[in-house]
C-alpha cells in the first residue's frame, strides 16, 4: 500500500515536471524565430570564430527569454556595432549613384535636393528592414529565400540577383578605370584601369585576414576620402546657400526633369544591397534566440545606419551642387557624364595649387574601389546563400570577381571608343539593375513580415504598409524609367516581340512572388482598388 502511493505519488510529480516542461518549451518556441534548424554543412556569413563578440559592458549576462530587456545606451557598444551601415552606405556612393547626381544637378538645378532626401530616408527603411531579418533570425537574405522558395523560383531569384551585382560591377569597375584614366593623365587606358581594379579581390582577401574591423577601418578610411575631396570642392565652387536650403526644404518638379528625378530615387536601393546589409550585421556575435539581445542589436544598427547614410546624404548633396554651381544653365548641362565630368570642372575653375580636376580623380577612385571591394562581398553571399556552397573563400571571391570582370573587360574595350557609348552603355546597365530590384524588395518584405521567420520580431501592420507602399513607389517609378528607356531604343519588330515576351514573363514572376509570400497587405490592396477606380471613372 505504502509502496502503491508513492509510487503515485512519484508519478504525479513526474506528469507535473514534465507539464511545466512542455509550457516552459512552448513558451520558447513562440519567443524565438522559427527558422529551420542549420546544418553543419550549411553555408553561413561568417564562421564563429570571425565574429565580433560584443560583451554587455554593464556587466549584466542574466536574462529571461520571455522578456525583452535592453540594458542601457552604452556609446562603447555602439562603436562595437559600428560598421556593417557604413559598408552598406558604399552602395549609396558608388559611380553610377555620382554620376546620377552631377546630371541632376547640371540639369535640374538644386530643384531635386528635396527628393535626394526623401529617397535616401526610402533607403535606410529598405537597408532597416534587411538588418531586421539578418540580427532575428541569424541568417542572411539569400540563405532564407534557398528555404522559402521552391528549387525553380530560387534559381531565378539567383540570376537575377547577379545580374543585378554583374551591372552594378560594371559601372563601379569602369568608375575606377575612369579615375585612375584622370589621375595618371590620360597615360593608363580605360582597360588598363580594369584590370587594376580587379586586383581589389586580392586586397579585398588579404585584409579579411586581419578580420572584420580592419576591413571596416578600411572603408572608413574611404568614406573619409569621398566626403574630403567633395566637401573641398564645395568650398571651392562656393554653391548658393539660400538655394541649397530651398532646394531641400521645398518640393519642385517639372516636365523637364522628370528623368533625372527618376534617375535619383531609382538610384537608392541596389538589389545586391539588401541582400549585402542583412548578411553584414551577423558580423557580431548576437544569439538570435536570446531577445534582449536580438533588440538591443537592432537599436545601435538603427543608429548606425542613420548615421551612415546620412553622411552619404551629404556627399551626395556635394556632388549635385557642385554641378547645379557650375552648368546649370549652360550648353554643357546636357552632355556631362562620368568620363568627361573631370575636364568640364579644370575648363569651368582652372587648376589652382592642387587642380580640382585631380581632387575628383581621388574622390572618384575612392568610390569605385570601395564599391567593387563590397559588390565582391556581397557577391559571395549571394551565391554561397542561394546555392549552399561551402567554398574556400580565395576561390568564391575569385569566382564572384570573375563574374564581373570578364564582361567588364569586354565592354571596356568595345565601349572605349567614345564618350557617348560609354553613356549608352551606363543607361543600359541602369536598366538591368532597375529590372531586379523587385526580386529584392518582394522577399525582403514578406520573409520580415513572417512570424513563422521573424518570431516577434515581425514587423507590425502599419510598417508593413508605409514599407509595401514605398516598394511600390520605387518599382513603379523603376518601370516608368524602362518604359521611357524602351519606347525611345526598341526598334524591329523581333526586338520589339522579344521586349514584350520578356516584360509578360517578368510581370508573371512578381505576381508569383507577391501571391506565394501572402500577397499584399489587405487594407493596402483596398485603397489603391479605390485609387484606381476612382482615376477610371
Amino acid at each position: 500500500m505504502h509502496f502503491a502511493m508513492s509510487t503515485a505519488h512519484t508519478t504525479r510529480e513526474e506528469d507535473e515536471s514534465n507539464s511545466k516542461d512542455d509550457e516552459e518549451a512552448s513558451r520558447l518556441l513562440q519567443s524565438k524565430p522559427l527558422s529551420p534548424p542549420e546544418d553543419e554543412d550549411d553555408e553561413v556569413a561568417y564562421e564563429a570564430r570571425e565574429k565580433i563578440l560584443v560583451v554587455d559592458l554593464d556587466g549584466i549576462e542574466v536574462e529571461d527569454p520571455s522578456t525583452i530587456r535592453v540594458p542601457p545606451f552604452s556609446w562603447k557598444k555602439l562603436w562595437l556595432f559600428t560598421g556593417p551601415g557604413f559598408l552598406m552606405s558604399i552602395a549609396f556612393l558608388d559611380p553610377g549613384n555620382l554620376e546620377g547626381d552631377l546630371q541632376a544637378g547640371a540639369i535640374a538645378g538644386y530643384s531635386l535636393l528635396w527628393l535626394l532626401m526623401w529617397a535616401t530616408g526610402m533607403g535606410l527603411l529598405i537597408q532597416l528592414l534587411s538588418a531586421r531579418v539578418g540580427v532575428a533570425t541569424g541568417r542572411h537574405l539569400a540563405e532564407l529565400c534557398r528555404d522559402e522558395y521552391p528549387d525553380w523560383a530560387r534559381l531565378v531569384l539567383w540570376l537575377m540577383a547577379e545580374l543585378a551585382l554583374i551591372g552594378a560591377d560594371i559601372q563601379e569597375v569602369i568608375g575606377s578605370a575612369i579615375a585612375i584614366q584622370i589621375l595618371s593623365n590620360g597615360v593608363l587606358p580605360l582597360w588598363a584601369g580594369v584590370i587594376i581594379t580587379a586586383s581589389d579581390c586580392f586586397i579585398f582577401l588579404f585584409l579579411e585576414n586581419y578580420g572584420v574591423r580592419k576591413l571596416e577601418a578600411v572603408f572608413a578610411v574611404l568614406i573619409a576620402t569621398m566626403a574630403l575631396s567633395f566637401a573641398w570642392m564645395f568650398g571651392d565652387t562656393k554653391p548658393s546657400g539660400k538655394q541649397l536650403l530651398i532646394g531641400i526644404l521645398i518640393p519642385r518638379l517639372s516636365s523637364k526633369t522628370i528623368r533625372q528625378a527618376v534617375g535619383v530615387v531609382g538610384c537608392v536601393i541596389m538589389p545586391h544591397n539588401v541582400f549585402l546589409h542583412s548578411a553584414l550585421v551577423q558580423s557580431r556575435n548576437i544569439d538570435p534566440n536570446k531577445k534582449g539581445q536580438v533588440q538591443e542589436a537592432l537599436n545601435y544598427y538603427s543608429i548606425e545606419s542613420s548615421v551612415a547614410l546620412s553622411i552619404s546624404f551629404m556627399i551626395n548633396l556635394f556632388v549635385t551642387t557642385i554641378f547645379a554651381k557650375g552648368f546649370y544653365g549652360t550648353k554643357q548641362a546636357n552632355s556631362i557624364g562620368l568620363v568627361n565630368a573631370g575636364q568640364y570642372l579644370q575648363d569651368k575653375y582652372g587648376g589652382g595649387h592642387f587642380p580640382i580636376l585631380y581632387i575628383w580623380g581621388i574622390g572618384l577612385l575612392a568610390a569605385g574601389q570601395s564599391s567593387t571591394i563590397t559588390g565582391t562581398y556581397a557577391g559571395q553571399f549571394i551565391m554561397g546563400g542561394f546555392l549552399n556552397l561551402r567554398l574556400k573563400k580565395w576561390l568564391r571571391a575569385l569566382i564572384t570577381r570573375s563574374f564581373a570582370i570578364v564582361p567588364t573587360i569586354v565592354v571596356a574595350l568595345i565601349f572605349n571608343t567614345s564618350e557617348s557609348s560609354l553613356d549608352i552603355l551606363n543607361e543600359w546597365l541602369n536598366v538591368l539593375q532597375s529590372v531586379q530590384i523587385p526580386f529584392a524588395l518582394i522577399p525582403l518584405l514578406t520573409l520580415v513580415a513572417k512570424e513563422q521567420v521573424m518570431g516577434v520580431f515581425k514587423i507590425g501592420p502599419v510598417l508593413e504598409r508605409v514599407a509595401w507602399t514605398v516598394a511600390a513607389l520605387v518599382i513603379v517609378i523603376n518601370g516608368y524609367l524602362l518604359l521611357d528607356f524602351f519606347v525611345s531604343e526598341v526598334n524591329g519588330l523581333l526586338f520589339g516581340f522579344a521586349v514584350c515576351a520578356g516584360t509578360a514573363a517578368y510581370i508573371a514572376f512578381i505576381i508569383y512572388l507577391v501571391l506565394r509570400g501572402g500577397g499584399l497587405p489587405c487594407d493596402l490592396i483596398s485603397v489603391l482598388s479605390k485609387r484606381l477606380a476612382f482615376t477610371a471613372n
